[in-house]
């Protein structure tokens, strides 16, 4: 084992999670990624990480079982003997028109609760005592769709707005050793947004900064989250390029 910090990324395989990787990887730390189909993709951010310097532990992980996430953190700890940072960046949607409120099954409602409440919840309260014992620091992925309701469907809209109060509750009761913060993207160009690339870019440009958001920009908000901003903790920092200041 080396003495290099450590960050979890859970759904660090592609999009928002491979940019943290990268950047945080940059900054030497070494990296755990967590994947529930895309080990092609996960694999190949884990050659991307190790040629920026960084070791990577790669770990199939259904973040919505308890059982799994505490034998992944075994697995973490085995391997590096410690946790500094943890990014809650698992997800999932299903695309349902917010006004089709019959097409909107209670699988739908099913998944969204589990994967990104849940599943940031047990992930969090595993990570815990270890990043107590570091003085860590979490941050959560939530969504504009938390804030104004709107989203891929209400049941994510309504996951994401329990994201952000999750935050809040996980920063109250893991102070003072863990800070606990949430970002909040609009609309962001990824694999996610596949075929609904216009929505994107309609989204910016009705916006002050009129800029297509990136993987990279809500990493770049993250990673200072996680490492420097010492003061801050319970707040979710919206990155939609102003949008709700109109």
């Amino acid at each position: 084992m080396d003495n290099k910090k450590v960050a979890l990324i859970t759904g660090g395989a592609t999009g928002i999670g491979k940019e943290t990787a990268l950047m945080l990887a940059a900054k030497g730390i070494n990296i755990v990624i967590t994947y529930s189909r895309s080990e092609k993709d996960a694999r190949e951010t884990e050659s991307a990480v190790k040629a920026a310097g960084a070791s990577c532990l790669v770990l199939k992980t259904d973040v919505a079982d308890d059982k799994q996430v505490r034998l992944m953190m075994e697995s973490i700890i085995k391997q590096f003997g410690r946790l500094d940072y943890l990014v809650n960046g698992a997800g999932t949607t299903d695309f349902v028109d917010m006004a089709d409120l019959e097409g909107l099954k209670s699988e739908h409602w099913d998944n969204a609760m589990a994967v990104n409440v849940k599943g940031l919840f047990f992930v969090s309260r595993a990570a815990s005592p270890h990043l107590k014992k570091t003085g860590g620091s979490i941050v959560n992925i939530a969504s504009l769709a938390g804030y104004n309701g709107r989203g891929s469907s209400i049941a994510y809209a309504a996951a994401k707005a329990a994201v952000i109060s999750v935050t809040k509750s996980l920063a109250a009761v893991l102070a003072p050793e863990i800070r606990v913060n949430g970002v909040a993207p609009g609309p962001v160009m990824s694999r996610w947004m596949a075929g609904r690339e216009a929505n994107v870019k309609k989204f910016a440009e009705t916006t002050p900064l009129a800029k297509v958001c990136m993987p990279e920009n809500v990493a770049e908000v993250i990673v200072p989250l996680l490492l420097a901003a010492s003061l801050v903790t319970g707040q979710t920092i919206l990155i939609e390029g102003g949008h709700r200041m109109q």
